[in-house]
């Protein structure tokens, strides 16, 4: 029976715990991570052998947060946990991008990773604990691992940077990093940022990587205690070098001259012919067709790597620190709000601005409880932007990855939300991809929210990074294409305005990229984002000073919360009929706050009119044409505004004594009544007699006995009791008087 073990490091000034040997003990490692009450259980189970002919690392991660965890239920009809959520699918990113190249090369065996969830404190955020527990969990497994690896959230507070931020600090960090690190090597970031300089985001990371360091430390002391033995494993025995120098002699220097092609489609479509030639002389009976193409494709990154580090030239024949060419276009799509066509080299996005009402805000429920969002980013890769065919569905892991990255880097810029109410959503259509669509898309975005008119702070433009580093020597390249991120030793996509850094992403392959590389690397990056920037503004240089024509109009106006039940209505009734009436959203805050949403300015201004209607406030001595909602003995009550009604004592109503209301008035009536009392508690009297006598009144009685509506009230008609078409004079009842009704 296992023993439980466990280590601990004060980290952030709270303790961070591992813990094995307790639970999910037929799993080949398991951890729980404590720190505070946050608790995550990170599970690995990897298979003794590889599938035969299996050319790629089968490693599948995937994070869930159980709604117990925070003392919640689910909603929905089931009432359970369904397919997983954007950030779980963001946090199983986190883990796998730093795990995934500390496993050997040529390590093919199936490797699962389950982490739960199963606590939350709300404060503490679980997928930091995640990625240290799966971390932990593959290093007791006894797998070939180059780890571990540690992570950490650093935040930039009051001017200090602070380790692992609890959420309630975080909502006010300038910054919010995370990184990966093993004891030697920064292997992994992300980060959201409010314009932060590059300064200050080195020093965030050599930071972050001092704290990993201690999370590397106790993994593997936890490891020393009831870690499985290693597997063996040898990445030579998977090579083949009579095949490699068979290949390099068939190949015969062809390999440079097809490399050097500039064009993504031109370039492969050599490379395939080279392989159809290499086959044919190499494996002529197509035994070894993956191990050949293994060989080539090895004999491509030695040249491409080659080209950088000796001759200073890339595939496309930039130099290191060139950008590829780059056009944009904004108001490309005619019926959209804002659209902007985005192109940098052979990578396009389209992407288009569309502005809603608080309705369209995107629900949230988390372990943090429930939320909204009114800012959304979607990005879509469809595969013939890369000139594929694949299932065409819902977005993938990588898609909810970039979109995220464009998301975060965006967000900084936007209006507040009491300035500028609208709900967002950006979307990007990747048209064509070879490196960098994310970035493309932060491009894209901003122009297009500026063709929308929507008064973001500054434009945001985003740029690739790469890096080839051989021992001593490295070369940082700008704007990268798809075979320098696949060749090449980091991948390091930097988004921000003039200021400063808004987003940042990096995945590093090698060890030994130092603080200096790095810094150079986010200078260099700064360079050509100014230059992409200047660009952008040919094609618009500030928000359009108005929302197109065709776009929704906001309007926000206050009543007081006391009238917010009228203007609702019972069940919802009155708003419903205003916005049916209408046509405009009406949005109703708790604080008396009211939006209006419409796409015709004459529309909402008459919503506005019928809300203010309903609230007006009942003064004495006003005149009202109102109408008969209920009769009693003792009089009526009548309803002079929306929401609103008097008593009309049976003495008000004339001049002489009515012996019975209902020889006067009934249900439905419009009748002329002056407001004579607004006692304290809000009741109000009414007196159709003070009414008749009043000069304003006769002449508003004139409009209404010559047929001409009033402007505030119902189409009033006169008539007698048999017939309420008709118009005729009371005659005994009311005299000189005359009743409307609907």
């Amino acid at each position: 029976m296992a023993v439980p073990h466990s280590t601990q490091i004060e980290i952030g000034g709270r303790k961070l715990t591992l813990e094995t040997g307790r639970v999910a003990k037929q799993a080949d490692g398991s951890v729980l991570v404590r720190y505070g009450d946050t608790v995550v259980l990170a599970t690995v189970v990897a298979s003794r052998s590889a599938v035969e002919g299996q050319d790629f690392f089968p490693l599948s991660v995937d994070y869930r947060e159980r709604a117990y965890a925070g003392g919640r239920i689910p909603g929905g009809f089931f009432k359970r946990e369904g397919r997983p959520a954007e950030k779980e699918i963001l946090t199983s990113r986190l883990i796998d991008r730093p795990l995934r190249p500390l496993f050997p090369k040529g390590f093919r065996n199936e490797i699962q990773l389950i982490v739960l969830a199963i606590s939350s404190d709300q404060e503490n955020d679980p997928g930091i604990l995640a990625m240290n527990g799966a971390s932990a969990a593959v290093c007791l497994a006894g797998v070939p691992f180059l780890g571990p690896f540690g992570a950490v959230r650093i935040g930039y507070i009051d001017g200090r940077l602070v380790v692992n931020p609890p959420f309630s600090d975080l909502e006010r960090s300038t910054l919010d990093l995370v990184v990966a690190a093993t004891e030697d090597s920064v292997v992994m970031v992300e980060a959201g940022a409010r314009e932060v300089p590059e300064e200050t985001l080195v020093e965030a990371i050599a930071l972050a990587h001092d704290e990993c360091r201690g999370l590397v430390r106790i993994q593997r002391a936890l490891a020393q205690l009831a870690g499985k033995p290693r597997w063996e494993f040898d990445a030579s025995a998977h090579q083949d070098p009579a095949l490699e120098a068979q290949v390099r002699e068939a190949v015969r220097g062809r390999i440079r001259d097809v490399v050097r092609i500039p064009e993504k489609a031109q370039r492969a479509q050599g490379l395939t012919r080279l392989a159809q030639d290499v086959i044919a002389v190499v494996d002529p009976d197509g035994l070894r067709k993956a191990k050949v193409r293994e060989c080539l494709d090895k004999l491509e990154k030695q040249e491409v790597r080659r080209m950088v580090l000796e001759e200073g030239v890339r595939v496309d024949g930039r130099k290191s620190t060139e950008t590829r060419a780059i056009s944009a276009e904004v108001s490309f799509l005619p019926r959209t709000h804002g659209s902007a066509l985005f192109t940098r080299g052979e990578t396009q996005a389209l992407v288009a601005a569309t502005l809603g009402t608080k309705q369209d805000e995107q629900k949230i429920e988390s372990l943090e409880g429930e939320s909204t969002k009114p800012f959304m980013l979607h990005y879509n890769f469809p595969s013939f932007s890369v000139g594929e065919i694949r299932r065409f569905g819902s977005p993938g892991r990588r898609e909810i990855g970039h979109g995220a990255l464009a998301e975060r880097s965006v967000l900084p810029v936007l209006p507040p939300r009491e300035s500028f109410p609208y709900t967002l959503r950006i979307v990007s259509d990747i048209l064509e991809s070879n490196g960098s669509s994310s970035m493309a898309t932060v491009c894209g975005a901003s122009l297009a929210l500026m063709d929308a008119g929507v008064p973001i702070k500054a434009p945001v433009a985003g740029i690739a990074m790469g890096l080839i580093k051989e021992g001593e020597r490295y070369a940082i390249l700008t704007d990268i294409m798809g075979t320098e991120d696949h060749y090449g030793d980091m991948d390091f996509k930097v988004a921000g305005t003039a200021d400063g850094i808004t987003g940042l992403q990096m995945d590093i392959k090698v060890a030994g990229v130092s603080r200096e590389i790095m810094g150079a690397a986010l200078r260099q990056a700064r360079e050509a984002r100014l230059f992409v920037l200047s660009r952008m503004r040919e094609a618009i240089a500030e928000p359009r000073p108005e929302l197109p024509p065709h776009a929704p109009r906001f309007v926000t106006i206050r009543i007081r919360p006391e009238k917010i039940r009228e203007v609702i209505g019972p069940g919802g009734k009155v708003v419903r009929g205003i916005q049916e009436q209408t046509g405009v959203k009406v949005d109703i805050e708790d604080d008396g706050k009211v939006t209006l949403f419409g796409a015709d300015a004459r529309m909402v201004q008459q919503a506005i009119d019928i809300i203010q209607g309903i609230c007006k406030e009942a003064e004495v001595g006003r005149i009202h044409l109102g109408k008969v909602k209920k009769v009693v003995d003792f009089g009526a009550f009548v309803e002079i505004m929306p929401g609103t009604e008097g008593l009309l004592h049976i003495s008000q109503i004339a001049e002489e004594r009515t012996r019975r209301v209902e020889d006067v008035l009934r249900e439905g009536d419009l009748v002329l009544v002056k407001v004579i009392e607004v006692d304290p508690s809000g009741k109000i009297r009414l007196s159709r007699r003070a009414a008749l006598k009043d000069p304003e009144a006769a002449a508003v009685g004139a409009e209404h006995l010559t047929g001409q509506p009033d402007a505030n009230a119902p189409e009033a008609v006169g008539g007698g009791r048999g017939d309420r078409g008709d118009r005729g004079d009371r005659g005994d009842r009311g005299r000189g008087g005359h009743r409307y009704r609907d």
